[in-house]
């Protein structure tokens, strides 16, 4: 089995995966807060989460994972109340949208979506235990967690603790980085009409950070091979995960790798409804976008770099899929009506290229190298079916080596299909000429490659352009 390496947050470098057993990789992944539409910079996250998962089965694992539904926190709260609604009516619509989207776009379902309202009693045994430990105080019906009497705190972020007071506190789920203040475990009720929970720990509901703690608690038993979220979770989030089950557990491993994916731009910014780059899959949807090519843009970066997103770069990952599925095609094609014996054709090296495609994903998931090969092979059985030398066996490898690279990317469609319609590509061609007389050679250059894609030679004659099947 070869050596799969991740960059551990926790270390700061790669570092080799030895997961307790490989046949149940216990992963935990943070999830969505369901009170509006994900937008795609959360999507993008979800996606890093679905190559992972893909991954780590193609490198010979069997991962056991859990996304957690953050269904109770402060916008909740208000949203809910200001609607008239109860957290479950608020609450459920946005958690049905959530799935809906990880369906268009192709991520696969995971074990287990525990949501945080279900998860209650967990959150107070560990408030319990780490009462019992001295690391909890109580303020006007809150109780907080006193990070100065943690002594790992900030070992994650690697931010420096010194000199930080106890009984600094800071009452909302969410604050700014470096901001390092005490944080709350268990909020008593300050809205009027604001939902509670009834417990030995007095009238409440939890705090936000408790609610990823107890849920790996509830799902796993103990702590977990890989934890990953976005970048901006790293700090306080995850490092006030670390503070609480490690506090409640001290015996225990709460997480052995830490994986965080890089932000997502919009044209170079950061999304902002007030700059008008803001936007959801739905929107995306609206406007044409192909969720292929929204899969395929949003995967082909490095997950810890940053990515931008422009319409530009969309359109190059549509045409990017349409250039692998036209191969796909072509392979689909021949293997209906073949052009060629068994013995007329040498063989294919798509197994050694497949072995050189998982050593890419076990460097860290270079998902980059990964699509490197894919394109060279595109290229190669390209001009193989050009030369109408490939025959039965190395169609049905080539097909078989497809059929894996889309176990990772998602975005094929393996059903043969008639060939487009001579109307279709009579309109296709007509376009091009068009753009040619109005002077846009860049979607000339467009519909060029996509008559190439599909097989088709354009010939410029006396009598105007012809076209014809290669």
């Amino acid at each position: 089995m070869r050596e799969v390496r991740f960059h551990n947050t926790l270390s700061g470098k790669k570092e080799p995966f030895l997961p307790q057993d490989k046949n149940k990789v216990r992963i935990y992944s943070c999830g969505p807060t369901v009170y509006n539409f994900a937008h795609i910079g959360n999507l993008r996250a979800f996606l890093f989460v679905d190559l992972l998962r893909r991954s780590l089965r193609a490198l010979g694992f069997v991962p056991e994972m859990t996304m957690n539904i953050t269904d109770i926190d402060d916008k909740i709260i208000r949203e809910s109340i200001s609607s008239g609604q109860s957290i479950q009516e608020f609450t459920r619509p946005w958690t049905e949208a959530f799935f809906q989207d990880l369906d268009t776009v192709g991520i696969q379902r995971l074990e287990h979506y525990p949501k945080a309202t279900d998860s209650v009693p967990e959150m107070v045994e560990i408030i319990r235990l780490l009462r019992e430990k001295g690391l909890v105080y109580e303020k006007e019906g809150s109780l907080y967690y006193s990070i100065s009497k943690f002594s790992g705190y900030g070992k994650l972020s690697h931010i420096d603790s010194t000199g930080m007071k106890t009984g600094t506190r800071y009452d909302t789920d969410e604050y700014e980085k470096d901001d390092v203040r005490d944080f709350v475990l268990w909020k008593s009720p300050k809205l009027e009409g604001e939902a509670f929970w009834d417990t030995d720990l007095g009238k409440g509901r939890p705090g936000w950070h408790l609610e990823c703690s107890a849920m790996i608690r509830k799902i796993y038993g103990s702590g977990i091979d890989i934890h990953t979220g976005g970048v901006d979770l790293t700090f306080p989030h995850h490092e006030n995960e670390i503070a609480q089950s490690e506090g409640a557990y001290p015996n225990e491993s709460f997480v052995k790798y830490w994986l965080h994916s890089e932000h997502l731009l919009v044209n170079g910014e950061k999304m902002s409804k007030s700059k008008g780059n803001f936007f959801t899959l739905r929107d995306l949807l609206q406007k044409g976008a192909d969720p292929k090519a929204l899969r395929f843009l949003l995967l082909g970066t490095h997950y810890r770099s940053k990515l931008n997103f422009t319409f530009d770069r969309l359109e190059e990952a549509d045409q990017a899929v349409h250039r692998i599925q036209a191969c796909l095609d072509r392979l689909l094609k021949e293997k209906e009506t073949p052009s060629l014996s068994p013995d007329d054709a040498s063989p294919i090296p798509t197994l050694e290229l497949w072995e050189q495609m998982l050593d890419s994903l076990a460097d860290d998931l270079n998902v980059s190298k990964f699509l490197a090969y894919v394109y060279e092979a595109v290229k190669s059985l390209n001009q193989r079916l050009d030369k109408r030398s490939l025959a039965g066996p190395q169609v049905e490898a080539a097909l078989e080596f497809f059929r894996k690279v889309d176990g990772i990317l998602g975005i094929l469609e393996f059903e043969w299909k008639p060939e487009t319609l001579d109307s279709e590509i009579d309109e296709l061609v007509q376009k091009r000429q068009e753009a040619r007389k109005n002077k846009d050679f860049a979607l000339s250059d467009q519909i060029r490659d996509r008559l190439n894609e599909l097989g088709i030679i354009v010939e410029d004659t006396k009598d105007g352009l012809r076209w014809k099947r290669k």
